[in-house]
């Protein structure tokens, strides 16, 4: 099967995703497929920090002005994904002082607002700091909701127009007379999960242009045409905690090194990070002791850290590049800068170019970068307009007071519900009555849930992306089974109980690093509840089928021939807190 685009995008993170938003709203014919999920590699494995640049107002000024002027963009067009938290660089007694003040300078260098905070008054901020902390720069940190962000843009694209596909992988370039002109995709599932799409479909997708957004994977694409992309990816441990300790993101202020930012992000928090560069982004160590390194040294800054239960921990990698002949050894050397790669203009090879490098907080202004540079090649004059026009759920920031008001929106449940949607909040909560609540550690009601199957189907990991619902504290022991009961009367009663176990699995992988006190407890727990009362571990009711508890161990799921396994390699809720 051969169809055709103007403008073929690999990889649907927040780069991909704003490629396809920004290409689309300039009248271009734009497909964007992805593998997995949205948001499916780094984008959804991150911590969730929307940076003021603070971070990198020493190290790298030119990513901290970028990273400043974009995080003034996305609280205006993404409103409904960014928590305005603020942060805090803290000094404990043993951190340079002179460190401190070239921060500080760095931030004004920068135009980074920056404030001086003694250590009594960044208490008043964040009582739970360590009585030994001496003083502290407040700068304009945030916390962003990735999938939620890339969410609303591909949805604004699919309204100009775009075709999005997920859990559909480029298994090679399509390369005629020496110039890219497209790829093959195999669907596993289609647009849509399972019921929307034939699961081994290959199709042929020809482009005019080929934009390789595939992150940490972008090295993988180049070589289906012996392209170098030399991405260095770098692992790190995230972890989340169980209740939100802190409300303003806390970073330690100190030169670069493991375990230095807590972000606060939802109903919890999340614990950051590490460094390592790994040959695979898919295939690397996950360790224990990296875990016990944030929850330890972080304890330092929060000391009531030591006392919280461990919910999940996941990795992230991030897509880093550096120029050849650069020769850096240390990763958190390289820049954070993003690179656009002409392979025209690089290679001799026409018809692909990549993006790599960068970070979330500059995926806006990355992908108007590429855009300009695709379109100047198509010959395309409209103008970019992603920084002035509101992503869907954000255009309207009257409305979500207004629906407030209409619906009494005076419940922590129901102002949940309004700081989700968005805009959208009147249209979707009236939608469904009665609307009780399926997910109770995140306040998620049935309309939420129903209007996320509208959406996915009966991918129930997609529903979770969307809406939160099993990413609390519980992590889907009291509510996954709930989530699965709203796909009836649509979906049978077989694709419920499949989009069941394989929501079910990808909840469990997170786990397995954390288990011990209480949250091998809550683990256990779980297992009762789905194995016991719900019969999960040998349910009379299927056909020929017996859940393999011990699939669980590789977070796998059910492995006989009517099971399927999790499809969401999101294991992480990076900027969901969970």
């Amino acid at each position: 099967m051969g169809t055709r685009t103007e403008v073929l995008v690999i990889g649907g993170g927040s780069t991909g995703c704003g490629v396809v938003r920004d290409l689309a709203r300039r009248g271009v014919d734009v497909t964007l497929v992805e593998k997995g999920n949205l948001t499916n590699g780094t984008t959804g494995r991150m911590h969730g920090l929307l940076h003021s640049g603070g971070r990198y107002a020493v190290s790298d000024q030119a990513s901290a002005r970028e990273c400043i002027e974009e995080n003034r963009v996305l609280r205006d067009i993404a409103g409904h994904c960014v928590e305005e938290t603020g942060g805090l660089f803290v000094k404990r007694p043993e951190d340079d002082e002179a460190y401190f003040q070239e921060k500080l300078q760095g931030c004004r260098d920068c135009d980074i607002p920056a404030e001086v905070l003694t250590g009594a008054e960044a208490r008043e901020r964040e009582p739970y700091l360590a009585h030994d902390v001496e003083k502290a720069i407040a700068v304009p940190d945030a916390a962003i909701d990735p999938f939620r962000l890339c969410v609303a843009n591909a949805v604004d694209a699919e309204d100009h127009g775009a075709r999005i596909e997920t859990h559909a992988e480029v298994t090679d370039l399509i390369v005629e007379a020496g110039e890219i002109v497209g790829a093959t995709v195999r669907h596993e599932s289609g647009k849509g999960p399972r019921e929307h799409g034939i699961p081994g479909e290959t199709e042929d997708i020809y482009a005019d242009h080929v934009v390789n957004a595939a992150g940490a994977w972008a090295g993988r694409i180049g070589d289906f045409a012996d392209l170098d992309v030399a991405v260095r990816p770098s692992k790190g441990v995230m972890t989340v905690m169980n209740t939100r300790q802190v409300d303003t993101v806390v970073n330690r202020c100190r030169p670069k090194g493991d375990a230095d930012i807590v972000v606060p992000h939802e109903t919890a928090c999340i614990l950051g990070t590490t460094d390592e560069e790994v040959g695979d982004p898919e295939d690397y160590p996950e360790e224990e002791w990296e875990v016990d390194l944030v929850i330890d040294t972080l304890s330092e800054l929060v000391p009531i850290l030591q006392e919280a239960r461990t919910i999940r921990s996941f990795w992230g990698v991030r897509p880093l590049y550096e120029p050849p002949g650069t020769g850096t050894q240390d990763p958190t050397d390289i820049t954070r800068d993003y690179f656009t790669l002409d392979h025209a203009e690089r290679d001799g090879v026409p018809g692909m170019t990549s993006i790599v490098g960068g970070k979330l907080t500059t995926y806006r202004m990355m992908a108007e970068s590429i855009t300009d540079h695709v379109c100047e090649k198509l010959g395309v004059e409209a103008a970019c307009d992603t920084a002035d026009v509101p992503l869907p759920g954000s255009e309207r920031p009257g409305d979500i007071e207004a629906a407030m008001e209409r619906f009494g929106l005076r419940s922590p449940v129901a102002r949940r519900s309004a700081q989700r949607l968005g805009s959208r909040t009147e249209d979707v909560l009236a939608s469904c009555d009665p609307n009780p609540v399926v997910c109770s550690c995140e306040g998620v009601t049935r309309a939420e849930v129903q209007d996320a199957i509208d959406q996915a189907g009966t991918d129930l990991n997609a529903v979770r992306l969307r809406t939160r619902a099993s990413m609390g504290n519980c992590q889907g022991g009291r509510c996954a089974h709930r989530m699965a009961a709203e796909l009836h009367p649509e979906h049978d009663e077989a694709s419920a109980r499949a989009a069941l176990d394989e929501l079910r699995a990808e909840r469990w992988k997170g786990q397995r690093h954390a288990l011990w006190g209480e949250q091998l407890s809550q683990a256990m727990l779980n297992h009762a509840l789905h194995g016991a009362t719900l019969n999960e571990d040998g349910d009379p009711a299927r056909t020929n089928t017996t859940v393999a508890w011990d699939a669980f161990d590789d977070g796998a799921g059910a492995e006989d021939e009517n099971a399927t396994e999790a499809t969401d390699a999101s294991d992480t809720e990076g900027a969901h807190g969970d």
